[in-house]
């Protein structure tokens, strides 16, 4: 458990020690984030901003930026590493692999919320969005972030087969912003589209975050009707899925001695 807690905690280090050596790449970003957002809102608002409606905008917002982050960096930490020659090294470590990668993930997440929580902020008092405080909204969006750990861990098994997939991360980040409620509730889709839409990691997630932080609907209220079983649910099957294509991906990579190879 020691040994387990230790490489998690050097895997935390190193990734906010690159997060604070390309800082301005970070910094380039937030300012992208933000005028996505900005635009999405003026364009949704029919040229106006509407408070109301920037509310429900910015919580599923957060969700996706916390998942494009972890999705384009996990897709390039794995080919950096594979181009480097180091990606075996992490094999040769006591710990397991998928420890390591939680352990990235983890402070992917850390470094992230450095991110959002100053953005979150300020577009709040810019455009006076009206999102209340609640605490209900911290395990539910907990639950969602586990879950992207377990899509993570899929898109990291596919990157040991097909080692570049950057392509791939790129069309899933795009996939997520328009298809899990961001812009538009899941509710309001064609039923086709909806039953699709479901399926990605964070759609219920901002479903329900929705619920408890605008609806001002208590966790149990959300656990009777379901919606916050339902997202239990799929947090657990993304996790134990993603184990199982990651552990089976990284077979097939060992067994055609290509793990190290880019």
């Amino acid at each position: 458990m020691e040994f387990a807690a230790l490489a998690i905690w050097n895997e935390i280090q190193k990734r906010l020690l690159i997060f604070w050596d390309y800082r301005f790449n970070l910094i380039a970003q937030l300012v992208t984030v933000c005028l996505i957002f900005i635009g999405a809102g003026f364009l949704f608002g029919g040229g106006q901003f509407n408070p109301a409606q920037l509310a429900s905008l910015l919580l599923a917002y957060i969700g996706w930026f916390y998942a494009r982050i972890v999705i384009l960096s996990t897709g390039s930490d794995l080919v950096t590493e594979a181009q480097a020659g180091t990606l075996e090294q992490m094999y040769m470590s006591p710990a397991p692999a998928s420890l390591l990668l939680f352990g990235r993930m983890l402070a992917l997440l850390i470094s992230t919320t450095f991110l959002v929580v100053p953005v979150a902020i300020l577009l709040v008092l810019l455009l006076k969005i009206p999102v209340p405080l609640r605490w209900e909204g911290l395990p539910v969006l907990l639950l969602t972030l586990i879950g992207l750990f377990g899509f993570t861990l899929i898109l990291s098994g596919v990157g040991l087969v097909f080692k570049q997939t950057e392509a791939l991360a790129d069309l899933i980040q795009n996939l997520l912003l328009f298809l899990t409620g961001v812009f538009l509730p899941v509710e309001r889709f064609p039923a086709w589209l909806g039953a699709i839409a479901r399926i990605f990691p964070i759609t219920q997630g901002n479903i329900v975050l929705r619920d408890v932080m605008l609806k001002q609907q208590s966790l149990a209220s959300a656990w009777s009707d379901g919606s916050l079983i339902l997202l239990t649910v799929h947090t657990i099957l993304y996790v134990c899925v993603g184990l199982l294509i990651f552990k089976w991906c990284e077979h097939i990579a060992k067994q055609a001695g290509s793990l190290g190879q880019y």
